[in-house]
């Protein structure tokens, strides 16, 4: 692809985890009024288009039942509602982004006796299809308006555009051109299509639609080339499935996803598959389908993925595709942005004649995606690990997956998700004390396997593994192997240049902090640091474990490339060296790393050197040389290596690479109707605005949060129309200088409606200048990240 707190995992999910369904959406948002009492949060406005044309004026009487179950007997009133049309009232907007309440939560008869849909009265409705109506909100229709079934995560919510009611997909599933849209075509009942046409076009009744979008409509707008958007027009039906594999106890499915020795248990069947019904924001949910018959699709080689939903806010995308030679699963994850995760890509190599799908892949996603949400410390980036239970995929030795980003290795021909995003190496249990410990050393070493630099994208399944039990390693001395007490720190954009007699350390400047801790918790006779990966250099040192358990240094390099700059994995200074030695410094090449033996007195001054942020440079040789001299050069760079490579900004695709970012554990969130709106993130634009030596820092914070929190108040009654029309990810940039202020929120590349942009100003305003604390800051600018999702709470 060029490319919430709790999720309800959809029908696959709770028969494989045991988590309950999607609960009556009324509950959670009468709550919520109880709480913001001033939101109107029962009805939203989707019909955004002016009226045109004029339609044909009718009469109709609205019969409603009472509930599901009265609704089979109640048969005249259901039979006058086949025959006559729905009642519609004139709908009244509020500056384009709050709806007015169409109904309370309680509704009398004219005998005075309530029900549980709420009773209306008779009305005459004299512009069906000319007036946009008003809408009966989320919250008092937990069931079909009109066939009483009653609503779920499979059956889904349908408004008329005619007449506002709600129904199910069945009753809700024809269109029509309508006046007050502008002429363009919008979802109508049965009913109301009869009446304004006088005939019925009916569409197949097994359908599940999703007119809320679960795959964002603005994605596939601004990213044509997306795959996963790509899928969505994917519409080859197959067979009903026969499960052959017993269901396991909820909690025993889930204590094996977490890590223990139960062997989790293969799902009973697939997950539900996700596909366009050929209608531009409609959905169709396919649980029954025979593997077979999937894996005849992927073997032709269709350019449309299968798109699989593991819950209401996650899916996996899974292609067969050849990457340098071989026949690969390709499966890669929808939806961890919003939990601030990156996505994942897996490339697990085919095996001969298979023909199971790894839906273990899929249930590790569904663990990722709940660490994330739920602990905030649990988010995977470059060269961090997940660990999984034994028998995954099918060998209790496969351990779980080491998580690299893309450097120089060949993307050519996946499909790949929008950005961050990381691929996910496949490791065994030897080599998950390296993943913990030192995983650069992991990740050079399976390059160095598979012949790529400085890692392959794709993992092999029942492999020998590249390591054995830690034996004589220098890495015991530095990291303890059996606590991980202490392991060998590492300062993020370090770097080691290796060559002909002369070694560079680069150390960028805003990491100073950073090298400071790892100054102060280190011995005063040893200072060992881990480096980051070279991308600099056209090689890198590599260590070997033999089959007697030694170590060896080797060296990776690119395919046909002079070996110039080779970069080292860590640096080891010791200050055992003795004045007597006849020797100034000495430095060796150690496994993969960098050993600088020096005096106690040079020592010293390194330490000096570093704290006060000072270029150093140690010479190796004799007191009295020979022969020419080595150097080791200690140097401090304004730039740090690239970061947050291809994330644009959702306002104008402004490039966010090189800016620092933090993503935001506290969760901050705002329900309404059926949606949540999260904030993830925020930017800091300028190169000096660094988060730890901002001016007045809490205040800063304060103030940012107080801006997310009026972004969401302010758009919370418009998610429904945001996420309809495509607007799932959103950004709000906020610019202070002085007495100048300027905010500006968009999302898919473009600013947000006038209406939004005028409402939101006002808000985000008044919070500015409700506090004077403010006023002194200095000048900033941060854009804000915000995800509308599925309430599954």
């Amino acid at each position: 692809m060029r490319q919430a707190v709790t999720a309800t995992l959809s029908v696959w999910g709770e028969r494989r985890f045991g988590y309950s369904t999607l609960k009556d959406s009324s509950e959670s948002l009468l709550d919520e009024r109880k709480l913001r009492p001033g939101l109107k949060e029962d009805s939203v406005i989707e019909e955004k288009e002016r009226a045109e044309n004029e339609q044909e004026q009718l009469e109709a009487v609205l019969g409603l039942p009472s509930s599901p179950v009265e609704d089979t007997q109640q048969t005249g009133s259901t039979e006058l509602s086949d025959s006559t049309l729905e009642s519609c009232q004139d709908h009244k907007k509020s500056g384009g982004l709050e709806a007015s309440l169409l109904f309370g939560p309680k509704n009398t008869d004219s005998a005075g006796r309530k029900g549980s849909l709420g009773a209306l009265p008779v009305q005459r409705c004299s512009s069906l299809g000319t007036t946009a109506p008003q809408w009966v909100p989320d919250s008092q229709a937990p069931a079909c308006m009109k066939c009483g079934s009653k609503f779920s995560f499979t059956k889904r919510r349908h408004h008329c555009r005619a007449c506002g009611k709600v129904f199910c997909v069945v009753c809700c599933d024809l269109r029509f051109k309508l006046t007050h849209l502008g002429g363009k075509e919008g979802r109508v009942c049965v009913t109301c299509h009869s009446t304004l046409i006088n005939r019925t076009l009916r569409k197949d009744q097994k359908k599940v639609w999703f007119a809320d979008n679960l795959l964002p409509q603005s994605e596939s707008r601004s990213a044509n080339s997306s795959p996963i958007h790509r899928s969505a027009s994917h519409t080859q039906r197959a067979e009903l499935a026969q499960a052959e594999v017993t269901d396991l106890r909820a909690g025993d499915e889930v204590r094996g996803l977490s890590g223990n020795s139960s062997k989790p248990t293969p799902p009973k069947d697939l997950p539900p598959i996700l596909t366009s019904t050929g209608v531009k924001g409609d959905y169709t949910l396919e649980e029954k389908r025979t593997e077979s018959s999937l894996l005849e699709e992927l073997e032709r080689g269709l350019a449309e993925p299968l798109v699989f939903v593991l819950n209401a806010n996650l899916l996996a995308v899974v292609k067969i595709v050849s990457y340098v030679n071989r026949r690969c699963w390709c499966v890669m994850s929808k939806g961890m942005h919003a939990v601030g995760q990156p996505e994942v890509v897996i490339l697990l190599q085919c095996l001969p004649e298979e023909k199971r799908f790894p839906t273990d892949i899929f249930s590790h996603f569904i663990q990722i995606y709940w660490d994330a949400q739920t602990a905030a410390g649990k988010l995977l980036n470059h060269l961090s690990h997940s660990l999984v239970s034994r028998g995954f995929l099918g060998n209790n030795e496969h351990a779980g997956f080491l998580y690299v980003r893309p450097t120089f290795q060949s993307l050519e021909g996946l499909p790949l998700p929008v950005p961050p995003f990381l691929f996910g190496l496949l490791m065994l249990r030897a080599e998950a004390p390296w993943a913990k410990a030192f995983p650069l050393r992991l990740m050079l070493r399976l390059g160095a396997e598979y012949r790529f630099y400085p890692c392959p994208l794709f993992s092999v399944r029942f492999r020998e593994p590249l390591f054995g039990p830690v034996n004589n390693s220098i890495m015991r001395l530095l990291v303890d192997f059996r606590f991980y007490r202490y392991t060998l720190p590492t300062v993020p954009g370090l770097v080691v240049d290796l060559e002909a007699r002369s070694t560079c350390i680069r150390i960028p400047k805003t990491r100073h902090p950073e090298l400071l801790k790892a100054l102060n918790k280190s011995n005063e006779r040893v200072l060992a640091l881990g480096a980051s990966f070279n991308e600099q250099a056209d090689s890198h040192l590599i260590c070997v474990q033999t089959a007697d358990g030694q170590y060896q240094t080797q060296a990776i390099s690119i395919h046909s490339q002079p070996r110039r700059v080779t970069g080292s994995c860590f640096f080891v200074f010791s200050g055992a060296l003795k004045p007597s030695s006849g020797y100034l410094a000495k430095s060796s090449i150690v496994e993969d790393g960098l050993m600088v033996q020096v005096t106690m007195e040079t020592m010293a001054e390194l330490r000096r050197s570093l704290r006060d942020m000072k270029d150093f440079t140690v010479t190796c040789g004799k007191i009295h040389p020979a022969e020419r001299q080595e150097y080791v050069h200690i140097q401090w760079q304004d730039e740090e290596p690239r970061f947050n490579k291809g994330i644009i900004s959702p306002i104008d695709g402004k490039s966010m690479e090189s800016l620092t970012n933090i993503k935001t554990h506290q969760r901050l969130e705002y329900k309404a109707n059926g949606k949540l709106i999260r904030w993830t993130e925020v930017f800091y634009l300028l190169k000096d605005q660094h988060p730890n030596g901002l001016n007045n820092h809490t205040s800063h914070n304060r103030l940012t949060e107080r801006l997310a929190r009026a972004f969401c108040l302010a758009l919370c009654q418009s998610l429904c129309l945001l996420k309809e029309d495509g607007m799932t990810k959103l950004a709000l940039r906020v610019i202070l200088d002085g007495q100048k202020m300027e905010f500006l929120a968009g999302s898919n590349g473009q600013r947000l409606p006038a209406p939004y942009h005028d409402c939101l100003n006002q808000s985000l305003t008044s919070v500015v200048q409700s506090n004077s604390q403010y006023q002194g800051l200095a000048a900033c600018q941060l854009e804000l990240i915000f995800y509308i999702l599925e309430d599954t709470a």
